[in-house]
């Protein structure tokens, strides 16, 4: 692998720099989880808090909030 491709792939990862709005979100997203899973646990088997709030709570958590913690970058500090 020569040094000019090698010094590119290093600047791929240097934009990926988390800041405080992405560990917000990223632990706003792990907390809706655990929620989700408590709401499943404590439901019954065939009730409406097992079977349709617990996965669309953790649907928000697994498939919205988490990617957007990973993908969001503030326009200020965009380079």
């Amino acid at each position: 692998m020569g040094k000019k491709k090698q010094a590119k792939d290093l600047q791929l990862f240097e934009g990926w720099t988390f800041n405080n709005k992405n560990y917000l979100i990223f632990g706003s997203g792990v907390l809706l989880i655990i929620l989700g899973y408590i709401i499943m646990a404590l439901g019954d088997v065939n009730s409406f808090q097992s079977l349709t709030l617990a996965p669309i709570i953790l649907f928000f958590g697994y498939v919205i909030l988490i990617p957007l913690a990973l993908i969001y970058r503030d326009k200020n500090k965009a380079v």
